[in-house]
């Protein structure tokens, strides 16, 4: 039977039915890399019971501590459209031919982030800009660099993002405001053959989106010309600047040019994120348009797992709800991903993952089915918390705890989008 807590509860009842993770977990701190062990000698791994048929047991990885303030909560839904902007797009000073392309879209006034971060960008101001997901980051920054494209078109802009996915999805959005224009771009990123990049990059463009792994490659193999940069975009800063990406952002933003604009972007960040920040920008600007710890528009639940408890049969169960239309179900690892979707998929559910170990087209064809509306459940690790613009997805379920807060706040940013009220589930351990 499905146990869901359904009352908010303290954070304190650490010894109620509703429990937290064990003494055995410790908390990832902000520079630790997904999968990292425990720096603790006395810590022991977890193991998670196999599921029916799934074979062996499998590791699990350091998870977040259990607040149940976070977990637990109600919807508070913020409708964009509460938002008074001082300005219109052309009050802006965005050009008639882009406000054209977005009263096309349906974009018919800016939003908070759009709202307050456009003007320093097109005054060529180093940003940072936070901002809840699903509010329109990155139409803030695409839209100033446009424009500024359209007077100048020998600029040239590299926009860079933590996953394929988020890359992929920031190229769509950028096509779909310069259609039928000058403006040229390209999509640099792994998991393909990079021959056609190459050639792509053989010609000047104004946009090149790209992924960290692979821009750096064809930068140090000559293919791409980073000199020619003279803006940069981190999306998703928080992640961009952890201990396992500085170190190539400190590589590229060196071999651009040295008057180079810089924006920061993302929906969490901490003192030491922006520490980093603060000694790679120039005079930053700040402006968070936050509103609460997670998203105010998703009802947030626990369901606990007992010691004699099937937890894939309690997410069988849940998947079954009537209310379920579109789910994400996230789990940390690649191989604990493959065996979900395996185990989904026996049971009848139209159901596809996405992670480390399928290659990019596998991901691309999952994640369009999802979109599209050709399968109703997503398996993902986290190469899917950020970024990401799904619509109508109505559940996000925490299979595994996620690794830290800000996993968290991201995971669940991907329902309750666009005004709508999303539903959060996390599986958590009984004591």
């Amino acid at each position: 039977m499905l146990q869901q807590r359904q009352s908010r509860t303290n954070s304190s009842r650490s010894g109620s039915s509703y429990g937290s993770s064990r003494s055995t977990d410790s908390q990832r701190t902000s520079n630790s890399r997904p999968g990292s062990r425990s720096s603790n000698p006395g810590s022991r791994p977890r193991f998670d019971r196999p599921m029916q048929g799934a074979g062996r047991p499998t590791r699990v990885q350091k998870t977040m501590d259990i607040d149940y303030n976070i977990l637990i909560k109600e919807a508070k839904p913020v409708a964009i459209t509460d938002y008074t902007p001082s300005k219109t797009f052309a009050e802006h000073g965005l050009s008639d031919h882009l406000v054209q392309s977005l009263t096309a879209k349906g974009y018919t006034q800016p939003t908070p982030i759009q709202d307050q971060i456009m003007g320093h960008i097109m005054g060529r101001k180093d940003v940072i800009g936070i901002a809840n997901t699903g509010t329109g980051k990155t139409a803030a920054f695409l839209l100033p660099l446009i424009d500024q494209v359209y007077n100048d078109l020998d600029k040239s802009i590299l926009v860079l993002a933590p996953t394929r996915e988020l890359a992929g999805q920031i190229y769509t959005e950028l096509k779909s405001f310069v259609n039928h224009s000058s403006v040229s771009s390209t999509l640099v990123v792994g998991g393909v053959g990079p021959q056609t990049q190459i050639n792509a990059l053989r010609k000047p463009k104004n946009f090149i989106i790209s992924t960290t792994g692979r821009g750096l490659d064809l930068i140090n193999q000559g293919f791409f010309p980073i000199g020619t940069v003279d803006t940069i975009v981190l999306d998703e800063m928080d992640q961009m600047l952890d201990m396992g990406f500085i170190s190539d952002i400190r590589k590229i933003l060196g071999m651009a040019k040295k008057c180079r604009h810089l924006l920061f972007f993302s929906a969490t960040t901490s003192p030491s994120i922006n520490k980093i920040a603060g000694e790679l920008l120039t005079n930053p600007v700040t402006v968070s348009v936050v509103q609460g710890q997670t998203s105010d528009n998703v009802n947030q639940d626990v369901i606990t797992v007992g010691p004699d408890d099937n937890k894939f049969d309690m997410l069988c169960e849940l998947l079954q709800k009537p209310e379920v239309s579109k789910a994400i179900v996230f789990e940390n690892t690649k191989h604990g991903s493959a065996r979900i979707e395996r185990e989904l998929v026996k049971r009848g559910f139209k159901a596809l993952a996405i992670h480390g170990n399928k290659n990019q087209n596998q991901r691309t064809r999952a994640l369009d089915a999802f979109k599209q509306g050709h399968i109703n459940v997503l398996i993902a690790t986290n190469v899917a918390a950020r970024g990401l613009d799904i619509p109508q997805v109505s559940h996000v379920i925490n299979y595994s705890l996620p690794q830290s807060k800000e996993d968290y706040t991201h995971r669940i940013g991907r329902t309750g989008r666009a005004g709508e009220v999303g539903q959060a589930y996390t599986f958590i351990d009984k004591r």
